[in-house]
């Protein structure tokens, strides 16, 4: 007999993040933890307050009703919770924990056990132009050749003419740059901000749009010179019917995923075929997990092969994460072996 429990914990931020849905300083997650015998398996439940479709009132109620189901088995587990996707993303990784005498190596791969690593981008947050810069070399400094940068939230023309700083420095074949709108801009003023920022070659930008204007969003995918991303498009749509009909719609050159937000692995396997039967490119990106669902959706990013920087560097935003060997170094993600994780995880988290 499965025994199940679920635990609560509050990520805190080194520095705030700034978006253009506002600024972070902490974190809401939430884990399972299986116990058979002396075996344990572990998942995250990466609730993101404000942009999760499974932000709801009765969110615990639900993490509760699943732990009682338990011994239902995975598959039933992932149907009770089809409009739950961090806790179908929870019990995903928990039940892939569970089978492994490592408990943390869910997928093993070349990724966990011989240290090849995951090309990932560099983040650069909102917030005063200096403070962006200062990020800005950080990254450099550290080795990246793709950042991506939130932008939206500041003056228009603050932010372009510092994207412009970096083009003037790195070719496009040095330095490959994303944005992050996150809806930022308006659908009446988006495509001309759009026509600017393709004069910088930069790579794609993210959500120009808020999310549910499938007519205006598909409107600046026909006419965009540069390449766009749906991320938040992609939140709250559980069947495979809608998931086709929003890339039938609007036709993006690209869509993010992020297994917290669309269902885990599965979810986003669903999503990756149906985008690349249409010819669509993708990414995989985390959304704020703590080290243990990062860790969770890197080893399943390395298994999908795709050679583009992925979003995989959030792991040293928090001051209390979990100690892992996850490390970045060179603008790569890297599972170090010789690194440990906190061996009182389960204590801590039971006490």
């Amino acid at each position: 007999m499965l025994k199940a429990r679920y635990f609560r914990h509050i990520l805190q931020f080194k520095r705030a993040g700034g978006t253009s849905r506002g600024v972070l300083t902490e974190k809401e997650t939430w884990y399972v933890l299986l116990e058979e015998g002396d075996s344990f398996g572990i998942g995250e439940c990466g609730l993101f307050r404000g942009l999760s479709a499974d932000d709801t009132p009765d969110y615990e109620a639900q993490l509760k009703k699943s732990c009682e189901r338990v011994n239902e088995g995975l598959e039933s587990l992932l149907d009770f919770n089809r409009f739950f996707p961090s806790i179908q993303f929870g019990f995903e990784q928990a039940f892939a924990s569970l089978k492994q005498q490592n408990p943390f190596e869910l997928l093993p791969s070349d990724f966990t056990q011989n240290e090849v690593p995951i090309s990932i981008n560099g983040l650069i947050w909102m917030g005063s132009l200096d403070f962006m810069q200062e990020q800005i070399q950080e990254k450099l400094a550290g080795g990246f050749n793709c950042l991506k940068l939130k932008i939206g939230a500041l003056d228009f023309e603050k932010e372009w003419l510092l994207l412009r700083g970096i083009r003037d420095r790195f070719s496009a074949k040095e330095l490959e740059i994303r944005v992050d709108a996150n809806g930022g801009f308006s659908p009446q003023d988006a495509l001309q901000k759009l026509e600017r920022l393709a004069k910088l070659e930069l790579h794609s930008i993210e959500q120009p749009i808020k999310a549910q204007q499938w007519s205006e969003m598909k409107s600046l995918c026909d006419r965009s010179p540069l390449d766009i991303a749906l991320d938040e498009e992609l939140i709250g749509l559980f069947s495979g019917e809608d998931k086709e009909e929003v890339l039938d719609t609007i036709q993006p050159q690209y869509i993010i995923l992020k297994p917290s937000l669309v269902g885990g692995w599965s979810g986003s396997d669903e999503w990756i075929a149906a985008a690349e039967k249409r010819g669509i490119g993708w990414w995989i990106t985390s959304a704020l997990e703590s080290n243990l669902g990062l860790n969770a959706i890197a080893q399943y990013t390395y298994l999908k092969n795709n050679p583009m920087p992925q979003g995989l560097g959030t792991g040293g935003l928090f001051t209390n994460n979990w100690q892992s060997p996850l490390e970045v170094s060179q603008g790569q993600l890297i599972y170090r072996k010789e690194l440990s994780w906190n061996n009182d995880i389960k204590h801590h988290l039971c006490t």
